[in-house]
This record gives C-alpha cells, structure tokens and sequence, in this order.
C-alpha cells in the first residue's frame, strides 16, 4: 500500500502546521497557570500568609535560569520553528488556543 503522491506532498505541510497548533494551545494555557499562580502568590504575601521578600524571589529565579535555558536549548532541537506553516499554526493556537 503506498501514499497518493497528492497526500504525500501535504504531509508535510500539514505536520508542522498541527505541531505549531499545539504548542500555541500548550503555551498559551500555561501562560494562564502561571498568570493565577503569581496572583495567589501576590495574595498570599499581601495579607501575611507568606513571607517573601524581593531578594528571596530573585535569588531563587537566577537559581532556576540555567535550568529553564537548557531547557528551551533541548525543545528548540526537536521543533520546527523554522517552517512557515509551524509558524502560522502556533499564531493560531496562542490566538484561538
């Protein structure tokens, strides 16, 4: 069984353009998570539940960089960021995700 050489030239443009889709979805509601969570943070600090000065936090988040920046190295191997149509489907997942 083979592949329809029409479908066969679809593919890919279609993969990225799916990939590109999710990844918008996937940003775009951890953007939210990470949006409630400061908030509760904020709360929590403003009426003396947690305690956390400004140096506290700094010092943590350089802790964290090296980190998150190997990481962001490791995904940025495997997408194709380069693709327009990747690039058009992760527009729409950050714009409708």
């Amino acid at each position: 069984m083979s592949i329809p050489p029409e479908l066969a030239l679809l593919i890919p443009l279609i993969l990225p353009l799916v990939i590109g889709l999710l990844v918008g979805v996937i940003i775009k509601r951890s953007f939210s998570v990470i949006i409630a969570i400061v908030a509760l943070v904020i709360i929590l600090v403003v009426t003396g539940y947690l305690n956390i000065t400004f140096q506290d936090a700094l010092n943590e988040a350089l802790k964290m960089l090296p980190n998150l920046i190997n990481t962001g190295q490791w995904v940025l191997d495997f997408l194709p960021y380069s693709s327009a149509s990747f690039l058009i489907g992760l527009a729409i997942g950050l714009w409708r995700g």
